[in-house]
């Protein structure tokens, strides 16, 4: 059973999910012809049980209309580090200070299927409750999901899709009436696999 299910005391939790994200080796990848982006993974602790926070994106933005996704967004020069963009995009997007963030440990970078994108993807520790801020444009509404439903059998499948021509393995969680999908589907995966196994 998962630390994370299991009502081990939050500091245990916490520093045993940092300790084997700093040991992992993380696959990070290099593609001049690709964009590069972070997302900030949120988990924070609410009635007794560990929670991701999600976001769902506008119909305003340019990119991942409509999907439910990680705070997070392009990098930028003066960010320096891909943490920092995770950390701004999520000011931007949630209101979420930075400095209110306990950052934990990074994952693999993954790829978008369609935008161009690749994504550094980091965890963090947050407060809750937390007065967040929505920017408008970008943001419709916080998604807060418990880890353990997230866990749950039946909630996880895949399959096969069209992609320009190719077929590409597409991850799905299921919560409630939300459809997780896409590269945020394939970073939660990554995520729940490293947690399934503290």
């Amino acid at each position: 059973m998962s630390l994370f299910v299991s009502g081990a005391s939050i500091k245990i939790v916490i520093e045993h999910l940092r300790n084997v994200l700093n040991s992992r080796r993380i696959l990070h990848i290099n593609d001049s012809r690709m964009k590069v982006s972070a997302v900030l993974l949120p988990v924070f602790f609410k009635k007794g049980q560990y929670h991701l926070l999600f976001i769902q994106r506008t119909e305003r933005v340019k990119n991942h209309k409509g999907q439910i996704s990680f705070p997070g967004g392009a990098y930028e020069k003066a960010d320096g580090l891909l943490l920092n963009t995770a950390l701004r995009e999520a000011q931007e997007e949630i209101g979420l200070a930075p400095k209110d963030v306990e950052v934990l440990g990074e994952l693999d970078d993954t790829l978008t299927a369609t935008s161009n994108y690749i994504i550094s993807p980091f965890v963090g520790v947050i407060p809750y409750p937390y007065n967040f801020l929505l920017d408008k444009w970008e943001t419709e509404e916080l998604i807060e999901v418990p880890i353990s439903a997230l866990l749950e059998k039946g909630c996880f499948s895949e399959g096969i899709t069209q992609q320009n021509g190719k077929e590409i393995n597409t991850y799905f969680f299921r919560y409630g009436d939300r459809n997780i999908w896409g590269a945020t589907a394939r970073i939660l995966k990554q995520f729940l696999e490293i947690i399934n196994n503290l």
